[in-house]
C-alpha cells in the first residue's frame, strides 16, 4: 500500500475593491453559478496558506481537515467541497487528509477561504492524477465559494497569477476577465487587523448592495482610466469610505500611514483591517506607526507575490 503526498501555496489575496455580479443586465439573477463572481482588484501576498494533501487507499471515501494543527469542520467547508467533488471523479476510494498552515489572519479579508479552496484542489488532482487543467480545477473552487457563500472572485484572480490584479469581468477561471497594473518589487505591504470580523450579512440588504456595486463601478472606471499604484489605492479607499465600510478604527489605521510614508492605504474588503504600500526602505516606519494602536502580532510585513497559487513538491511513500 503507498501513500501519496503534495504540497501546494496560495498566495494570501487581499481584496481592495469589488462590485457584487450577481445578476444579469435585465436584473435577472445569474443561474449559471460559473458566471457569478465580482469585479474588482487587490493584491498577492507572499505569506499566504501552506497545504499539504496526504491521499490513501480506503474502503470509502473521507475527508479530514485541519487548520494550523487543529481539527476543522464549519471553517473547512469549502476545501472540504472541493476534496470530496475531486474525488467523485475516479471510481477508487480514498482517505485524504488535508492540512492547511495559514500564515495570515483567517477572515479578515485575505483569501483564505479561496486559497485553501485552490490548493486543495490542485494538491489532490496530482495526487490523483486527474485529467484535469488549471482553469478546471479553480472552475470547482470557484463553484464551491460561491455556492457556499464564502467569496464571489478571489479564487479566479489567484488562478491569474500575483502582483496588482484587476478583474474586469466576473467568473469562473475560464470566463472571467483578469487583467494587471504592473508594480515593482520595490514595494512591500503593511497589513494591520484588528480581531473584528465584519459581517457578510451587510451583502444581503438590497440597497447596500447597490450603494456597493454603484461606488465599485465608479472606483474601477477610474482606475482603468488611469492604471497605476497611486490611482489604484485613492480610489479603493474612496470606495471603502463611501461604501461606509470604513470604521473610525479603519481610518486611523490609513492615515497613520500615509503619515508615516506609504504610498497609499486602503481596507481589506471584507475586514476591518488595512494594507498599506510601501517602498521597502519605508516599511519599519509604517510597522511602528501601526503599533501605536494595535499588538505587534496584529501587524504583518510581507512583500508581493508575483507568482500565484503553485505546487511546491509531492512524494510517494509505501506504507
Amino acid at each position: 500500500m503507498s501513500k501519496k503526498i503534495v504540497k501546494a501555496f496560495a498566495p494570501g489575496a487581499i481584496s481592495s475593491l469589488f462590485e457584487i455580479c450577481s445578476t444579469n443586465p435585465d436584473g435577472a439573477e445569474i443561474t449559471d453559478l460559473r458566471y457569478m463572481g465580482a469585479r474588482g482588484g487587490g493584491f498577492g501576498l507572499q505569506l499566504g496558506v501552506h497545504t499539504k494533501v496526504t491521499l490513501e487507499d480506503a474502503s470509502e471515501n473521507l475527508v479530514n481537515v485541519t487548520i494550523n494543527s487543529r481539527s476543522a469542520t464549519e471553517e473547512a467547508k469549502v476545501t472540504r467541497d472541493v476534496a470530496q467533488t475531486l474525488l467523485s471523479k475516479t471510481a477508487k476510494k480514498y482517505a485524504v487528509h488535508v492540512e492547511h498552515q495559514i500564515d495570515v489572519p483567517i477572515g479578515m479579508g485575505f483569501g483564505t477561504s479561496a486559497g485553501g479552496a485552490l490548493t486543495t484542489g490542485l494538491a489532490l488532482k496530482e495526487a490523483l492524477n486527474l485529467p484535469l487543467t488549471f482553469n478546471q480545477i479553480g472552475e470547482v473552487a470557484h463553484l464551491a465559494e460561491i455556492r457556499l457563500q464564502t467569496g464571489l472572485g478571489t479564487v479566479s484572480s489567484l488562478t491569474a497569477g500575483g502582483g496588482l490584479i484587476l478583474v474586469t469581468e466576473p467568473g469562473a477561471p475560464s470566463i472571467c476577465k483578469i487583467d494587471r497594473i504592473p508594480i515593482s518589487p520595490k514595494y512591500g505591504i503593511v497589513a494591520g487587523f484588528y480581531n473584528t470580523t465584519l459581517s457578510k450579512n451587510v451583502l444581503s440588504s438590497k440597497q447596500h448592495k447597490n450603494a456597493i456595486n454603484s461606488y465599485g463601478k465608479e472606483a474601477l472606471a477610474k482606475i482603468l482610466e488611469d492604471p497605476c499604484l497611486e490611482t489604484f489605492l485613492s480610489n479603493c479607499w474612496l470606495f471603502a469610505q463611501k461604501t461606509k465600510f470604513a470604521s473610525d478604527r479603519v481610518c486611523e489605521l490609513v492615515n497613520l500611514a500615509l503619515q508615516a510614508g506609504a504610498v497609499g492605504a486602503t481596507q481589506n474588503m471584507l475586514g476591518e483591517a488595512v494594507h498599506a504600500i510601501v517602498l521597502k526602505e519605508n516599511t519599519s516606519k509604517v510597522v511602528e506607526a501601526f503599533k501605536q494602536v494595535l499588538p505587534e502580532e496584529h501587524v504583518i510585513k510581507c512583500e508581493v507575490d508575483f507568482q500565484g497559487v503553485r505546487l511546491i513538491g509531492n512524494k510517494e511513500e509505501t506504507i
